[in-house]
């Protein structure tokens, strides 16, 4: 297939817990890709199809898969919806066209939606949404759609309405139309009657119709001023025509109602990614840039006839070999072509091209602009390399992955276990960079970092059960970092003589505290050549790298900035070396200096407890340093939003299960930092020192 109208590449992400997979296995059991619909509840889902998915019944990677809908070819990625698992969302988002965001019809709009829809706007990614779960108790289509408004600040285009509620609800009302799609209780999602809409809902029926008119008619100025002046209603085509420009350009998003989980309104899921979410030439173009980021004014249009391009969003490991997931954008690729990747500047080998089915694989000889397709063989491919044709090489602008906020010490159980659990923990790092290792030189110790609690555990059970290798696993630390609260401004000589030619190097500094966020920042106020511009580079980067270790505990420091203001060379004695040890020395001298400060990471949290237990649980939370920020009543409960310190909420799933008898939950990412109070500072200093004084 080479027609890209024909193509829809897209994502179906959410909350944990809102249907995702499920939904998934239903559109693929409906385009006939899979006969026997696998339960997530059972652990048997397609598209989770690693062992701890099916367990703990939650997506952790996505997985990607291919089926055929009215001649339309979709590429379907299956995102996770928990919290720890944000990256593999953020990465799919990058190389998608479209996306269905799933909300659970009685949970609404919950905190990961709102994180996952932040990230599809960053991506600009046309959405549909689908209110899914309507036959579940307190169930309230209408309610989602106003936190859909509230919540995310969007605009939903309501096109179903619902028939029913909760164990009544038995089909849908197809605004557009003007008529009732009603499914028996068979279970098969195309035993449904087409019939005349219930009385009851004949006058909301037509309300919402006259709605969904004039919130698309402005997409077309000829038809709204046929329809403003003579009243002449739009044909179902243009309208739909409308529909899909609008939803293109992100000024409204389709809304459907239904339950995967009972087959009912799947289809029309289906039908309005084919009808309104755009192929893979109606999207703005990948920005190309330079190795160092910066873009070129270049963009990889999607065509197949122009030079290869295509983006690697995802390595994993199977028992076949490390797959590259890529992103086709332009030209076309052939099984044994050789491509250049930017990044590393190597040429890598296509040994095998596979289109994915969740974990089984179809061999392809070639794929072109637009798909999305599986690589064997690539050596020294990583998540956000561009590979290209060698002849017109370009880079396409990389992914940008959030910092780990928690951490812990791992050390495999037997002597024999370290080389094995070096070549495992290097794996896994490929297939997720937002899993990161390091090894402690003085102790040799191995720290895993990652972005939650659930992140790491995950990790420590693939090592065990996938790689086979047992751990002893340490209590979680946290990311700490430092910051500075004062200005200083200081001097500093650097001056070596030792037989023949020495060093020298004196500059003048202020060091003051950067906006929050800012990282560091670098400014030369040198005039009249005192200090050579040859030699900014030097001083910027003798600083930089020592803000790898804070003057109190030894953590990175955050937003500090340094201007370079005057100082002094010598014609013989001075050179760059000299320059970067004054500024290493001036950090040892002044930073102590500048008011430091410990900083903690700040956490959104958001806690679902039935009513009766809100009270202990505000008060669990205020133990905890947490801000309340609002309370939200749902149908079946309260949803508690606050922040709080990442070192405070250890462990706290088990103490919100006990508190709320097995009925609470939550969820959290990192915020911000934020100072910490004394008292915990204190702790963390005597910490750091007891720390180094252990390794030497």
């Amino acid at each position: 297939m080479t027609d890209l109208n024909r193509y829809r590449n897209i994502g179906i992400f959410a909350h944990v817990d809102a249907g995702k997979t499920t939904t998934t296995e239903r559109i693929l059991n409906i385009t006939g890709k899979i006969h026997k619909i696998g339960e997530v509840h059972d652990g048997a889902a397609t598209t989770d199809f690693m062992d701890q998915e099916q367990e703990r019944g939650i997506t952790i990677q996505s997985a990607a898969t291919t089926t055929f809908w009215k001649d339309h070819r979709l590429n379907i990625i299956d995102t996770p919806g928990h919290v720890d698992f944000t990256i593999e969302v953020y990465r799919s988002l990058k190389v998608l066209d479209g996306g269905v965001g799933v909300f659970c019809g009685s949970g609404g709009v919950e905190p990961q939606s709102e994180t996952n829809w932040r990230y599809a706007n960053e991506s600009e990614v046309a959405r549909i949404i689908f209110v899914n779960k309507l036959d579940r108790m307190g169930a309230d289509f209408y309610r989602v759609v106003e936190q859909v408004k509230k919540v995310l600040g969007a605009t939903p285009l309501v096109m179903t309405l619902p028939i029913g509620t909760e164990e009544n609800f038995i089909g849908v009302v197809d605004v557009l139309g003007q008529q009732a799609f009603v499914w028996d209780e068979s279970g098969d999602p195309l035993n449904y009657e087409v019939k005349e809409i219930p009385a009851d809902l004949i006058d909301l029926a037509q309300e919402y119709r006259g709605k969904l008119i004039e919130s698309v008619i402005d997409q077309d100025e000829d038809l709204m001023m046929a329809y403003l002046d003579e009243g002449q209603e739009p044909s179902v085509e243009d309208l739909k025509r409308c529909i899909r420009s609008g939803t293109i350009a992100l000024d409204f998003f389709p809304t459907y109602c239904g339950s995967a989980f009972k087959n009912k309104g799947v289809q029309m899921i289906l039908d309005a990614v084919v009808d309104y979410l755009p192929n893979p030439t109606e999207v703005e173009p990948q920005p190309e840039v330079d190795l160092d980021g910066t873009p070129t004014g270049e963009f990889a249009i999607v065509d197949p006839g122009k030079p290869m391009r295509s983006l690697a969003f995802k390595i994993m490991d199977d028992r076949f070999g490390a797959l590259t997931f890529t992103r086709i954008y332009t030209g076309s690729i052939k099984k044994g072509d050789t491509v250049l990747n930017t990044f590393t500047g190597k040429t890598e080998r296509i040994g095998r091209i596979v289109e994915m089915h969740a974990d089984e694989r179809i061999e392809l000889d070639r794929a072109q602009a637009g798909d999305i397709v599986a690589l064997i063989g690539l050596k020294n491919t990583q998540t956000g390399h561009t590979l290209c044709d060698q002849k017109a090489p370009a880079t396409l602008e990389p992914m940008v992955f959030p910092d780990p906020v928690i951490y812990i010490a791992i050390a495999p159980k037997d002597k024999g276990g370290a080389e094995k659990m070096g070549l495992a923990l290097s794996k896994m790092i490929q297939e997720d960079p937002s899993f990161q290792m390091e090894t402690d030189q003085e102790s040799g110790e191995t720290i895993i970092k990652g972005m939650g609690e659930l992140h790491l555990d995950i990790k420590v059970d693939i090592l065990k059960r996938t790689h086979g290798v047992e751990v002893i696993v340490g209590k979680p630390l946290v990311a700490y970092r430092e910051s500075i609260t004062k200005i200083i401004d200081d001097s500093y000589t650097h001056k070596k003589q030792t037989g023949g030619s020495g060093q020298f190097a004196k500059i003048d500094y202020i060091i003051e505290p950067a906006e929050s966020g800012s990282g560091f920042l670098f400014e030369s106020k040198v005039t009249g050549g005192n200090v050579p511009r040859e030699f900014w580079p030097a001083v910027e980067k003798g600083f930089k790298v020592c803000l790898e270790e804070g003057p109190l505990a030894g953590y990175p420091c955050l937003d500090v900035k340094m201007t370079l203001v005057d100082g002094a060379f010598h014609a013989v004695d001075s050179s760059a070396m000299a320059f970067e040890l004054a500024s290493r020395a001036a950090y040892r001298q002044s930073m102590g200096k500048a008011g430091p400060q410990i900083m903690e990471p700040i956490m959104k949290i958001d806690v679902f407890t039935p009513e009766d237990h809100v009270g202990d649980v505000i008060g669990d939370l205020n133990r905890r340093r947490a801000m309340i920020q609002g309370q939200e009543p749902q149908s079946t409960g309260v949803r508690v939003k606050a922040s709080a310190p990442l070192s405070e909420m250890f462990g706290y799933i088990g103490d919100l299960r006990t508190m709320t008898s097995g009925r609470g939950q939550f969820s959290m990412e990192f915020s911000h930092y934020d100072p910490t109070p004394r008292s915990v500072a204190d702790v963390v200093i005597k910490e750091a020192k007891e720390r180094r004084q252990a390794k030497g």
